[in-house]
């Protein structure tokens, strides 16, 4: 990369990082055992709303990277909320569903007519901005949410009554 392509990769974390903490509610009072803040739970409360601040960050950054834009699709949302509910029901986050299913077979079932590109999962307390910077810091998730080949983008979560979260993203063409 470019020295201005790491000044704007570095501008636009920086700046998903302090919306993040927008939307997380503070609590300083406890502490682990190691002496680092505990995990705060981050209770989604506007639904509506997680999709679309998910996808404008992605393709923010897609757009720093020289990637296109890609958009929401239904069917790639409705296998990405079938995962994250699985993974919650299996306790653990991996690629295979509780039936031995793919991600490739839960894109078909879906109906997704296109070719599904790459998976991204999440097991955590975080906002879906903090695991997408998550993501963004990993190569190979980094290499999913940056895809060029992708046009479509699903995402979807599960949070349980605890306030663990299952996040799923699928990238397709």
């Amino acid at each position: 990369m470019g020295w201005a392509m790491v000044r704007i990769f570095s501008l636009l974390l920086v700046g998903l990082m302090a919306l993040a903490a927008c939307d997380t509610p503070t609590n300083t009072s406890t502490l682990g055992a190691d002496g680092q803040p505990l995990p705060k739970v981050y209770r989604i409360r506007n639904a509506g709303k997680v999709q679309f601040r998910i996808l404008d960050s992605v393709n923010s950054l897609r757009a720093a990277s020289g990637a296109g834009p890609v958009a929401l699709n239904a069917q790639l949302n409705a296998a990405a909320a079938t995962h994250s509910r699985d993974m919650s029901n299996q306790n653990r986050p991996w690629h295979f569903g509780s039936d031995g299913s793919s991600p490739i077979d839960r894109v078909q079932r879906a109906g997704y007519p296109g070719i599904m590109l790459g998976e991204t999962i999440s097991e955590t307390y975080e906002t879906e901005l903090e695991t997408l910077v998550a993501w963004m810091a990993e190569p190979g998730t980094r290499a999913v949410l940056l895809e060029k080949r992708a046009v479509n983008m699903g995402f979807s979560w599960y949070q349980e009554k605890s306030g663990k979260i299952w996040w799923t993203l699928i990238m397709g063409s």
